[in-house]
């Protein structure tokens, strides 16, 4: 039997994003200057969830593509393929191996409380995929594939990363006594920690301040793709919806005005200042100001990224030298968990 791998390191963060629509400015905020500051302090692996992504039908063709461009933007929003392992979630086979004996080891009623399912099967879920309803158990086996200690995520999804602890923990209760046998004095997977953190973990669409920037809102007006040119930025900001008031001096004017806060959200994160620092400056005055200084800003901070993001896309095979050496170094960590759950759940391998 196995008995490689019984140490983890302290701090190995594991997170990933589909392949479905260009990633967006919530994206970036949200996660990617995490993900990138994290480069410097924990051993990084950054997945593109492509077994996810066709939990809904997706035209192969544009999936195939949707995967270079995903990587093209991480590796130009400063993800460093030297530093961190970036890799395509299907050339793992672990993942989805993983996903199975969690499927049988995750219940029912756990899965029926998952909101996400019930906002994406809407009101017939009897003609939604079997996928989309386990993909929670998935997500587990993404994590716990590398036995990762840390997991940065949005509000979103901390849901699923509950689950993820619950389904660790069951594990290693239901087979206490192989994971002893093995040596694993505290559990074979840990349970790994949500991280969840920055002043734009949640921008709001520029149409609706009600709503999360979304890839799926049909409205190009509702978000600003990282991928987008200077003039396309300028233009999706100068047209975001406000409200008649001028912009309060402190924050506690922000309650109640979505948009208002969304904008000021969202200059606070770019510019990496607090919500008060940047009322200081415009509290008071109109919106057509804050906006015109932070079109500015998100130009100078965003456009870099969609030149590097079309300089790599004209290259796709060194997209795909990119992913083919992340899934190899992805797989060296994966196949020895997978190898020691056989162990444990009394499978035979070769």
């Amino acid at each position: 039997m196995t008995t490689t791998n019984k140490t983890v390191p302290a701090n190995r963060v594991f997170s990933g994003m589909q392949p479905t629509g260009s990633l967006h400015l919530g994206n970036y905020l949200g996660a990617m200057i995490n993900w990138i500051a994290m480069q410097e302090s924990h051993e990084c692996i950054y997945c593109i969830v492509d077994l996810h992504a066709i939990t809904l039908w997706q035209d192969p063709a544009e999936l195939r593509q949707s995967i270079r461009k995903v990587t093209a933007a991480y590796i130009a929003s400063g993800l460093d393929p030297k530093k961190s392992i970036l890799f395509n979630q299907s050339q793992v086979p672990a993942h989805a191996e993983l996903a199975w004996v969690f499927n049988c080891v995750a219940r029912l009623g756990w899965l029926d409380r998952m909101t996400q399912f019930k906002d994406k099967a809407g009101k017939d879920k009897q003609r939604a995929s079997v996928g989309l309803y386990v993909y929670p158990n998935l997500m587990a086996a993404d994590i716990l594939a590398y036995r990762a200690t840390h997991v940065p995520v949005g509000e979103d999804q901390k849901q699923h990363l509950e689950l993820t602890r619950d389904i660790a923990q069951k594990f290693n209760s239901d087979y206490s006594d192989g994971i002893a046998a093995l040596g694993y004095n505290d559990g074979f997977f840990p349970l790994p920690e949500p991280v969840i953190q920055g002043a734009g973990t949640r921008v709001m669409s520029l149409r609706d301040g009600t709503k999360k920037m979304s890839k799926s809102d049909p409205s190009e007006l509702s978000r600003i793709n990282i991928s987008d040119d200077a003039d396309t930025i300028a233009k999706k900001i100068r047209k975001a919806k406000t409200d008649p008031g001028d912009l309060p001096s402190e924050v506690a004017g922000l309650d109640g005005r979505p948009e208002a806060q969304n904008l000021v959200g969202i200059f606070a994160a770019l510019s990496q200042q607090s919500h008060d620092d940047i009322l200081k400056d415009f509290g008071g005055g109109q919106f057509s100001k804050l906006k015109k200084e932070l079109a500015e800003l998100a130009v100078e901070k965003l456009a870099p990224i969609a030149t590097e993001i079309a300089k790599l896309e004209a290259d796709p095979a060194e997209i795909d030298r990119v992913l083919a050496d992340g899934a190899c170094r992805a797989r060296e960590i994966a196949a020895p968990t997978i190898d020691q759950v056989k162990d444990i759940v009394g499978l035979l391998r070769s």
